[in-house]
C-alpha cells in the first residue's frame, strides 16, 4: 500500500487495554489531559471508565484520513502526529501532539469524516479514546470545559492562518525560519537562547513547510555559520530567540 492510499486500521474501533495497562482508568491516567483540569477527580474517573484506552507502536495509525470514525483520542503518553499525503504519496505534516493533549475533535463535534491521519511517534504511546456522545454531553455540561474548548479551536485557526500566509507569500528559507521560530517558542528558554529538544529532523521540518530536506539543511548550516544556531548532541538551540524573532517579521512585514 502507497502513502498516498488511505489505510483501514484505524477505521475499526481501537482494542481496549487490558485493566491492569500502566496509565488506564485506575492510574488516574486523564489527570495529565489539560482540557480535563477543570473537572472534579470523579469526574475525570467518570470519563475514564467510558474511554478504550490503548498503546500505539511507533509509526503505528490512530487515526485514518476520511474514515467515518468519531471518537476524540487523549494523548496521556507519548506524542503522535497529524498529518496526511498529496496524491503523490509526499507527506504533508500538520502538527505534533503532546502528552497532555487531545486528537480527533473536530469529527466528534461536527459529524463530518476525518480530516487528517494521525499516527504515533514515540513506542507505547498510550490514548484513551472517548467516544463522541459522551464528550459532547461533557462539553455542554461543563462551560469552564466548554470554552478551553474554544479556545484550543481558535488557536488552531490563529495557527492554520498563520501557515496559509507564509505558504502565499514566504520564499521555502523564510518558511524555515518560521517553523523554527514556532519550535524555539515551545522549548526551554535559557537567557537568549530557546533548546528544541529532540532535535528536529529535516525531513519532519520540510514536511511541515512544504519544501526540501536539501533546503532545510542548507538553512541550518547557513543560521550555524551566522551563530544564530547551534547543534548539541541531544537538542538544537536557538542562540538568540530575539534575533530569529526579527529575522522572521522583517520578512512577514515586507510582503
Amino acid at each position: 500500500m502507497s502513502k498516498g492510499e488511505p489505510s483501514k486500521l484505524a477505521s475499526r474501533p481501537p482494542e481496549p487495554l487490558p485493566d491492569t495497562a500502566t496509565g488506564g482508568p485506575e492510574a488516574g491516567g486523564l489527570e495529565r489531559i489539560a482540557l480535563l483540569r477543570s473537572l472534579t477527580p470523579e469526574q475525570r474517573a467518570a470519563v475514564a471508565r467510558q474511554c478504550r484506552w490503548r498503546r500505539f507502536a511507533a509509526d503505528e495509525q490512530l487515526i485514518d484520513h476520511w474514515a467515518d470514525t468519531r471518537d476524540v483520542g487523549f494523548v496521556v503518553e507519548g506524542r503522535v502526529r497529524v498529518l496526511s499525503h498529496s496524491a503523490g504519496g509526499r507527506e504533508i505534516s500538520f502538527s505534533d501532539i503532546e502528552a497532555g493533549e487531545l486528537v480527533g475533535e473536530m469529527s466528534a463535534l461536527d459529524g463530518r469524516p476525518r480530516s487528517a491521519s494521525v499516527v504515533a511517534l514515540t513506542e507505547g504511546a498510550l490514548v484513551a479514546f472517548l467516544p463522541a456522545r459522551p464528550f459532547q454531553e461533557l462539553a455542554t455540561a461543563h462551560p469552564e470545559l466548554a470554552m478551553a474548548m474554544m479556545l484550543r479551536l481558535c488557536d488552531k485557526l490563529r495557527g492554520a492562518t498563520d501557515r496559509i500566509m507564509e505558504l502565499s507569500t514566504l520564499g521555502a528559507n523564510n518558511r524555515v525560519h518560521a517553523e523554527l521560530l514556532r519550535l524555539a517558542k515551545r522549548g526551554k528558554r535559557q537567557g537568549l537562547a530557546a533548546i528544541i529538544a529532540p532535535i528536529p529532523v529535516h525531513s519532519d521540518i520540510a514536511a511541515r513547510v512544504s519544501t526540501t530536506r536539501e533546503t532545510v539543511a542548507r538553512v541550518l548550516s547557513d543560521l550555524t555559520r551566522d551563530g544564530l544556531v547551534e547543534r548539541r548532541p541531544d537538542a538544537l538551540v536557538v542562540c538568540d530567540l530575539g534575533r530569529l524573532e526579527m529575522l522572521v517579521e522583517d520578512v512577514r512585514g515586507g510582503v
